[in-house]
C-alpha cells in the first residue's frame, strides 16, 4: 500500500560546541528510488533552508560539516564541529515525485551548550 507515510525523528538532540550530533529519520515505507529524502534547517523566525537532497547530496552553500547518509527507510543527518549557529530546527522530508502521499512528520530541535 502507498497510503499515508509517517516520518519519525527524535524530539531533541544537544551538543557542546565543537562536538558532533546525529539526527535520525525513519519513514514507515521506503522512499521512492531509495534516496528521495531531503533535510532542511530552520532557525527561529527564519524560512527553512535546504541542506541535503537525495539523502546525501549537499545543497549549494551547505558546509561540509553537514553529512547525510542512509537509504530506503532509515536516514541520518550528522553535524560535526557544532557551532552556536547550528542551533535550529531540522526537518527531514520524503520528497515523493511519483505520487502525492499524505506526509506526517515531526521535527527535531537542536541546541548547543557550553
Amino acid at each position: 500500500s502507498r497510503g499515508q507515510v509517517t516520518v519519525t525523528q527524535p524530539g531533541a538532540v544537544s551538543s557542546a560546541a565543537g562536538g558532533s550530533v546525529s539526527i535520525s529519520c525513519t519513514t514507515s515505507q521506503s522512499v521512492y528510488g531509495s534516496n528521495r529524502l531531503a533535510w532542511y534547517q530552520q532557525r527561529d523566525g527564519g524560512a527553512p533552508k535546504l541542506l541535503i537532497y537525495y539523502a546525501t547530496t549537499r545543497a549549494s552553500g551547505t558546509p561540509g560539516r553537514f553529512t547525510g547518509s542512509g537509504s530506503g527507510s532509515s536516514f541520518t543527518l550528522s553535524i560535526s564541529g557544532v557551532t552556536a549557529e547550528d542551533a535550529a530546527h531540522y526537518y527531514c522530508q520524503r520528497t515523493e515525485t511519483e505520487l502525492t502521499d499524505a506526509l506526517h512528520w515531526r521535527h527535531t530541535h537542536t541546541h548547543t551548550h557550553s
